[in-house]
């Protein structure tokens, strides 16, 4: 048995600061951090030291006991180190979408162009004129940034962005409706993710929910039915998380325009999705697959179709306005493509009471937010947004082109002992709530690795440097290359290098 360690190996904190490696951590994390550190190690291992089992392992490994000082200080140091590293680590990391999710709400939802991200970096780095007027050398509004590209765009006469589209809801309710009816079918009254139902916010905006029609089915006789001289506005609400199949009817919108109109009750939509561009959103498509299955190869004429063979749509916001809503609400970080915001465009005198609701100043975006906006809808407004906005690129990319890349991530895998990679047909979504039931055909990578099943695969993938998000699908793990960015592909090719299990 070896002979107890006397705790007065252990160097003092100050010895211990005059080592390089620990002046490195002071410069990385500063003193007072660095030295609670030191003590809170040094301190475990004079208690491990000194305790009954002090001539056995303090470490638990009899052959990596410290014996002395040099060997305390390199073990209180690399404890410090690590300790430090698991306290300062950020809980918000860049993460590699392999999901095939384009819109992946619980990965931040859309990438930005890359000309948002310079602005980004231009409005943050110094002072912006976020509330002030250049041209009157004075105090400004902040809620006038963003409008001209925003009307331009959409048509509408006026606009006004806030933190994100149930903001967005919940604003025009509570400016247009607090204490008054508001129509809405039943067919609508949906629930989105994070709990966001349409009647709870009704509820805490202060207007009154009047259900009509039916689930599945609504007429406008059935709004016209139910508007009083106590309804203050029509809403529609896009259902884009969902899809009722079957006997339906949902009023179409130009009519019951025209019966807000007759009326003189504005209607409002919330779309939700924040579509700009066509109402088709993707090019290339397939049918999807039985449930749990891969989609196979597409047939001619099925391109960009749904499971049940319609096309993989999305209404577009100048045709909410064009049909004659009064006020259209909708999301800045889905099919747009931009920072998280929600968007509310429509009529002058209806935008302008909204900007007045004390609410509004509880909503408002920061200058970050501006920034990345405008500069996402400039792109749109030169003509580029299909190139440049990731989230549309996304879409664009067809099968051929996702399996080339996928094809030369595989040779890159090819060398790895106990990994093998292939080539298999499958589908990507939409995501974020919009298109619901959307199958777009892709090529998928599938991903063996010796002695890995694939969720412990799926779990070696997420503890990655950089972490990858992949799926399982059909009892092996798969990467869908549509949602990796094209500037992410040797990355994700040095990271999967990195999970042969014979290194």
């Amino acid at each position: 048995m070896p002979a107890p360690v006397s705790p007065r190996i252990i160097p003092s904190i100050e010895q211990l600061r005059q080592r390089p490696e620990v002046e490195a951590l002071e410069a990385r994390y500063g003193r007072d951090a660095v030295v609670e550190a030191l003590r809170a190690e040094a301190a475990e291992l004079r208690a491990a030291l000194a305790g009954p089992d002090a001539a056995g392992d303090a470490t638990g490994a009899g052959s990596a006991r410290p014996d002395t000082a040099e060997a305390a200080a390199a073990c209180i140091i690399a404890g410090a180190a690590s300790r430090l590293g698991a306290v300062f680590a950020p809980s918000l990391r860049p993460v590699i979408n392999a999901t095939g999710v384009v819109v992946h709400t619980n990965l931040g939802r859309a990438p930005l162009a890359a000309r948002a991200l310079e602005k980004v970096a231009e409005i943050a780095a110094g002072y912006s004129n976020l509330e002030y007027d250049l041209e009157a050398g004075g105090r400004g509004r902040r809620d006038m940034h963003a409008e001209q590209l925003l009307t331009r765009l959409t048509g509408a006469e006026a606009a006004v962005v806030v933190n994100n589209n149930a903001a967005a809801t919940m604003l025009v309710l509570a400016a247009l409706a607090r204490g008054r009816e508001v129509v809405v079918s039943r067919g609508e009254l949906v629930e989105i993710g994070g709990g966001f139902r349409v009647p709870e916010i009704m509820a805490q905006s202060g207007a009154v929910l009047r259900e009509v029609g039916t689930t599945n089915r609504t007429r406008v006789a059935d709004y016209a039915a139910a508007i009083w001289d106590r309804t203050a506005l029509i809403l529609r609400v896009h259902p884009s998380n969902f899809r009722i199949e079957g006997f339906t009817e949902r009023a179409d919108p130009r009519e019951l325009v025209a019966l807000g109109h007759r009326l003189g009750v504005p209607v409002a939509e919330d779309l939700g999705s924040g579509n700009l561009l066509s109402r088709r959103l993707a090019g290339g498509g397939s049918r999807r697959a039985a449930a749990g299955h891969a989609a196979e190869p597409v047939a001619p004429g099925t391109e960009g179709r749904d499971a049940e063979g319609r096309p993989v749509e999305e209404p577009t916001v100048r045709e909410s306005v064009e049909a004659g809503h009064d006020v259209v609400c909708f999301s800045g970080d889905k099919l747009l493509g931009g920072p998280q915001a929600g968007v509310i465009v429509g009529r002058t005198d209806l935008v302008a009471t909204i900007r007045r609701h004390p609410l509004m100043r509880a909503f408002r975006v920061d200058k970050m937010t501006y920034a990345a906006l405008e500069a996402t809808l400039v792109e749109y407004a030169a003509g580029r947004a299909r190139e440049t906005v990731p989230v549309l690129a996304m879409l664009a990319a067809t099968p051929d082109e996702i399996a080339a890349r996928a094809q030369r991530l595989a040779g890159r895998l090819a060398g790895c002992p106990g990994v093998r990679a292939s080539i298999v047909r499958g589908v990507s979504t939409v995501g974020g709530g919009s298109a619901p039931g959307s199958a777009i055909s892709t090529a998928l990578l599938a991903l063996e690795v010796d002695a890995l099943g694939p969720d412990a695969l799926d779990q070696r993938l997420r503890a990655l440097p950089t972490p990858v998000v992949a799926r399982i699908e059909d009892d092996r793990l798969v990467l869908d290359l549509r949602t990796v960015l094209p500037a992410q592909d040797e990355r994700l090719a040095d990271l999967l290098l990195h999970l042969s299990t014979r290194a």
